[in-house]
């Protein structure tokens, strides 16, 4: 019988992260400064992110090596396993293959150290003391605590408050770590005060808590900013674990017909498909799927356009799939997908037809956890269950013997109030309106 779950030895760990930039059929649309509209001077963003990280943003180098500091830490989860999921094709009666890359096994119990090590690290060889971010879920916040602990840096946290009430054990592995985290909207930044001004009860938004990290770093030379997805050398770093899957599936004999992730900002797929995009460009046929929430649907019913990645427009303008950056999403509980725009590279995917997508409402989500728990025996986070629900509709529609894939983005061990509310029946399954979209949409600039 073929092995479950197929293990690579860690000297097979790729050395080198796969840059796709120079292999896209068309150029990505730059980066443009919000005043003049022209394409930004990296020298104007490096107040808030190193010149090292906006060197690799702008690489046009296919390959770029991994520096052996990153590879020792790398080493204490990767590689990650990648497992036949035989239970729940046997529970579904399908004949397809289902495989998941589990990025779970990691200190912060997902994919985001991935990129939150190389963070920490380029900001330390610069000599940077602290680094302020977001977090949606905690993941992210999670993981960039943990990197800075290993790098002897400060490190502060500002936590989507919705995300912040509903998973409180984020907060305390956060502050384990040794970082420090609050609720965004906080009174700390000059953004998270006038919105507590005009609703003291706001849930917040992933684009509101980018205002306030950034504003923070902006306002502190010791400090610079780290985001955990969207922009290029984020989805850089993650590429070592969809390197990792094409060695494990070679192992047994097997090559992907179907890849899939959930998105958010986007990181976590586009690591896992990134390296098999030339192949897709050869025309080999394998089918990219990203999956997000009816609540937040992005590339679904998104524009393809230019706008700001925070609400208090601080960011560069980005071409991207967009709700608008004054979007403010229901508060869900998979509080990692709630992100208003999509990470550049995965938008110009999905635009050259090279990406599709489809979302899903939290309760068809969380059923497809919950049977996913009763067969391969682990709880997933709600934004990994989105990956899980497509995986089962896509398997169940397959012919005998093609290959699934999906990312295994992170454990729900600290979402269990989150499946509480599920299991009591008191999920609501929530989408804005076309109208909503639309006025939301109406705010993005002019380009």
């Amino acid at each position: 019988m073929q092995q479950t779950k197929i293990i690579l030895d860690e000297r097979e760990m790729p050395r080198q992260w796969y840059n796709v930039l120079p292999d896209l059929p068309e150029p990505l649309a730059p980066p443009l400064d919000p005043e003049t509209k022209k394409p930004i001077d990296p020298q104007k963003i490096s107040a808030i992110f190193p010149m090292s990280l906006i060197e690799q943003e702008m690489s046009d180098k296919r390959w770029i090596d991994i520096p052996e500091p990153l590879m020792e830490i790398y080493t204490l989860y990767r590689p990650s396993p990648l497992v036949r999921a035989r239970r729940l094709e046997q529970a579904i009666g399908t004949r397809a293959k289902i495989y998941y890359k589990d990025e779970s096994v990691s200190p912060a119990g997902s994919h985001k150290p991935n990129t939150a090590v190389a963070q920490a690290y380029y900001n330390k060889i610069e000599g940077v003391k602290r680094l302020a971010t977001e977090t949606g879920a905690g993941q992210w916040g999670t993981a960039l605590s943990f990197a800075c602990k290993m790098f002897g840096m400060g490190c502060t946290v500002y936590m989507v408050r919705c995300s912040y009430d509903q998973k409180p054990y984020r907060g305390i592995m956060i502050r384990a770590y040794g970082a420090e985290v609050f609720p965004s909207p906080s009174d700390r930044t000059r953004v998270g005060r006038l919105v507590l001004e005009r609703d003291p009860q706001s849930g917040g938004s992933l684009g509101l808590a980018i205002s306030e990290a950034v504003e923070d770093a902006a306002a502190n030379p010791d400090t610079k900013y780290a985001l955990g997805s969207v922009l290029n050398h984020v989805i850089l770093h993650q590429t070592i674990a969809g390197q990792e899957v094409k060695k494990q599936l070679h192992m047994v004999g097997d090559d992907p017909d179907v890849l899939i992730g959930c998105v958010g900002g986007g990181s976590n797929f586009a690591g896992l498909i990134l390296p098999y995009i030339p192949e897709k460009l050869e025309g080999k046929k394998i089918r990219l799927m990203a999956v997000e929430p009816q609540a937040c649907p992005t590339i679904t019913k998104g524009r393809f356009a230019y706008d700001y990645g925070d609400m208090a427009k601080q960011t560069p303008l980005i071409k991207m799939y967009t709700l608008g950056h004054g979007y403010f999403p229901p508060p869900i509980h998979a509080g990692g997908l709630r992100y208003h725009g999509e990470a550049p590279i995965v938008s110009h995917l999905a635009k050259l037809g090279l990406v599709e997508a489809r979302a899903y409402f939290q309760n068809e989500v969380f059923d497809a956890a919950k049977l996913f728990l009763q067969t391969e025996g682990f709880l997933p986070a709600p934004e990994t269950a989105h990956a899980i629900k497509a995986a089962i509709d896509t398997a169940k529609e397959a012919e005998p013997g093609q290959v699934i894939v999906f990312l295994y983005s992170g454990h729900g061990l600290l979402d269990l109030s989150s499946y509480d509310a599920y299991l009591k029946g008191e999920l609501k399954d929530q989408a804005f309106t076309s109208e909503e979209i639309e006025q939301s949409l109406a705010e993005c600039p002019q380009v």
